[in-house]
């Protein structure tokens, strides 16, 4: 007797999640796809003299991690932000290069700002619980205003 209430719980599951994955609203819980391109550090100079703004596009990863440390260790300047409204993923790598960033800033009494974090990215750095090392801000005219 139990066997078939099993069975008859299992197959209602079976159909509930077959129902879930291929009904209308399948992809309703899904974050939207964002495009993996090869990540590239672009630099360009801030608004005012002494800021440095790093534009980073595609996903950090430990293969690119390394190409963000170096980006940062290279900046002369006393402010810094670092624009990520074009990268789709960090790993735990990334996070890594992020933090040693953040040291290397405030061992080198500089100011540095994040921008453009999409919910990925903001979840990883919440998750890994170093979300409140980071000043975050939604543009980079905000950051600029915040740092300067």
């Amino acid at each position: 007797m139990s066997t078939k209430i099993l069975f008859l719980k299992t197959e209602c599951a079976s159909r509930s999640a077959q129902k879930f994955l291929t009904g209308p609203n399948r992809n309703q819980h899904r974050m939207r796809p964002m495009p993996n391109e090869p990540f590239r550090v672009i630099e360009q100079p801030g608004a005012s003299a002494g800021l440095q703004i790093l534009h980073l596009k595609g996903p950090i990863t430990h293969e690119s991690s390394p190409k963000l440390v170096e980006a940062v260790l290279a900046v002369s300047d006393l402010r810094m932000i670092i624009d990520l409204s074009e990268v789709p993923l960090v790993d735990s790598v990334a996070i890594g290069a992020l933090v040693r960033a953040y040291v290397h800033c405030q061992k080198t009494k500089r100011r540095l700002a994040f921008v453009g974090m999409n919910p990925r990215v903001k979840s990883v750095l919440k998750l890994t619980g170093v979300d409140p090392l980071f000043d975050s801000y939604a543009s980079i005219a905000e950051a600029e205003s915040a740092i300067a």
